[in-house]
């Protein structure tokens, strides 16, 4: 584990007069692209169980984890070619 010293640009910010900091928004960020994840996962998890299964094809959840995955390689294409 290793400590990680604020850098000499680190400034809370005060939201509804609570001080939220870079941290805090690194966390939130990481969770939130977990969550995606995970969500993507199990949708796509889902269809698959029930094709093999049930041979049932639930194109709802393919849809929504087709979508979660698109959206995700937009965004680190759109943030690698921007940066």
């Amino acid at each position: 584990m290793t400590l990680r010293l604020p850098s000499l640009s680190f400034r809370p910010r005060k939201v509804l007069g609570v001080n939220i900091d870079e941290r805090f928004l690194d966390h939130r960020r990481r969770s939130t692209s977990l969550g995606g994840i995970s969500a993507a996962l199990l949708a796509l998890g889902l269809f698959e169980y029930h094709l093999i299964r049930q041979h049932v094809f639930h194109w709802e959840l393919l849809a929504i984890g087709l979508t979660m995955v698109v959206v995700k390689l937009s965004a680190m294409a759109w943030y690698h070619f921007t940066d």
